[in-house]
């Protein structure tokens, strides 16, 4: 692929992800897979992306999506064969696309070999410590260990039954309780996933998206958690010795590989250790996709991420939807557009959809001028929202099980994309697409200059045509209240939030723009890329 600078590609990449699941049927059983994928690649080359990610496809009793592993070199039969994964990637690359996988090392399957060996092999046992398993507390060790709770509901751990039949030793998992965590202090574990990563790097993928980077090592002591110290299960300082490995493995291979770290640390100078040049090449910047639809908050969210990347020399990475959170269209229509991962997500608040369409077409084009890499989620480029309506008994995610409904969990933004030329033999998606999706299928949308599909394709290539060439140049510029705008050299941004429209700043070319001006101005929720006047 033709770059006009001599950096990294991932230094500026434009990254499609992919979950397997909902993104294109192959065989029609109403699952997407590999041959899906494989099919729909014309799509991804001429939306103009640069790479693409896939979340897990390995073998999986789909306890949680995929992310619980029963076996790290190998593809669910869901989704395909080995064979077919190696075929998509080298299809990847000759349709000029590099292919990152996610990696899931903080916990893996109970139907892990590892771990059926651990129950198998009782208490004591050395195959236990591959795992974090401790004896309960109170007078029969009835109670879990501490006061650890899990991240879909409930305490994070869970009590054996021993192969005597007796009640036993109690397992750690900070998700599912079918996902229990690896023990990191372990060189059995630790050598494991180095060899995983020679294993697919050996098969040509060109990186990995790791899930839970900042969780891998936990504090031995598993004290109870407070308010006041750091917490035991995240961010140790142990987990920066276990990237150097990883990058060592990498950097062998003498190509340009990548590992994007799922990282949620807030303070930025302990986010910025993650990316020093001996670890990890880019990190999730949440904050982004957290930040209301606000001026005052974008701003500064920007400006935080590019000081903390600062000091590392690593680039920022920009996000507005991913596999986890309510998809943008949606939180844009709402009242209140911010989002709070770390709390329950919200459902069925009233949502403007023509407003949040709106909104994510400026925050896409927002997003494409800012330095550094940028991802798409399949669907953001249809113009998705987030399905709220999924009947209760079709929902999967283990939030909502966990939760006994109060959460209903992150099934309503992993709903199939509609492609529109689906066989009518096919059987129905796995989560039922909304009626009105039809109408934004890849095929309505084919040859509509006007749909967001075309907006997607058209901000991608003006992107890597304008921008490449000031990767990291970046420049706020004076503006009225409400409104960003800032220099890339090549291209000005600007972006109205404010409640009226905005003269745009001098300029000697309009280059895109969101919205269509009115009387030469830019209306409110609508960004413009311009050429500075030379």
């Amino acid at each position: 692929m033709h770059r006009a600078d001599t950096s990294p590609w991932w230094r500026s990449a434009a990254i499609y992800q992919v979950y397997p699941r909902s993104f294109a049927d192959g065989d029609g059983d109403g699952t997407g897979d590999i041959a899906g994928i494989r099919a729909r690649l014309p799509h991804l080359r001429d939306l103009g992306v640069d790479a693409v990610w896939i979340s897990p496809w390995y073998p999986s009793p789909m306890a949680d999506g995929g992310y619980d592993v029963s076996d790290y070199r190998d593809i669910d039969p869901l989704f395909g064969t080995l064979s077919e994964a190696e075929a998509l990637i080298d299809e990847a690359h000759t349709a000029g696309l590099r292919v990152i996988i996610d990696i899931v090392p903080n916990h893996c399957s109970d139907r892990h070999p590892w771990f059926q060996e651990a129950l198998a092999a009782g208490p004591g046992s050395a195959a236990r410590e591959r795992f974090w398993f401790r004896e309960g507390r109170g007078a029969s060790g009835e109670l879990p260990p501490n006061d650890w709770q899990s991240v879909f509901g409930g305490p994070s751990w869970r009590r054996v039954t021993e192969p005597d039949g007796t009640p036993g030793a109690w397992y750690l998992h900070r998700f599912a309780p079918e996902q229990p965590d690896f023990n990191w202090e372990h060189p059995q574990v630790r050598a494991e996933f180095e060899s995983v990563l020679r294993f697919w790097l050996d098969r040509g993928v060109d990186g990995f998206r790791i899930d839970v980077a900042d969780n891998l090592v936990k504090d031995p002591a598993l004290p109870e958690v407070t308010a006041q110290a750091p917490s035991p299960w995240s961010d140790q300082d142990g987990v920066h010795e276990i990237y150097r490995g990883w990058r060592k493995v990498i950097d062998s291979y003498r190509r340009e590989g990548v590992f994007v770290g799922e990282v949620w640390t807030a303070d930025p100078g302990r986010f910025a250790r993650y990316l020093r040049p001996d670890e990890l090449h880019t990190a999730f910047n949440f904050a982004f996709l957290q930040s209301p639809w606000e001026e005052t908050a974008l701003r500064a969210v920007i400006d935080a991420t590019l000081a903390a990347h600062a000091p590392v020399g690593a680039p920022a990475t920009w996000v507005l939807s991913n596999h986890d959170t309510t998809r943008h269209v949606t939180r844009y229509g709402r009242t209140d557009t911010s989002y709070a991962l770390d709390g329950l997500r919200v459902h069925g608040a009233p949502v403007d959809l023509e407003l949040g369409l709106r909104r994510a077409r400026a925050a896409a084009l927002l997003t494409m001028a800012l330095p550094g890499s940028v991802y798409v989620y399949q669907g953001d480029e249809l113009g998705l929202w987030e399905v709220e309506d999924i009947p209760a008994a079709l929902r999967q995610d283990p939030t909502f099980l966990h939760t006994g409904g109060e959460d209903l969990g992150r099934d309503g933004c992993r709903v199939p994309i509609p492609w529109g030329d689906e066989s009518p033999t096919a059987a129905a998606p796995w989560l039922p697409q909304p009626a009105a999706w039809a109408a934004l299928s890849v095929r309505a949308q084919s040859g509509d200059l006007d749909s967001m599909l075309a907006f997607y394709a058209a901000s991608l290539r003006i992107r890597r045509s304008e921008l490449a060439p000031n990767p990291d140049e970046f420049r706020w510029l004076p503006a009225p209240e409400g409104v960003l705008a800032f220099d890339r050299g090549t291209v000005r941004s600007v972006t109205n939030l404010s409640a009226g429209p905005v003269p745009l700043p001098a300029h000697d070319e309009l280059l895109h723009v969101s919205a269509p001006l009115t009387g030469g101005l830019l209306p409110p929720d609508t960004t413009a890329w311009l050429r500075p006047p030379r």
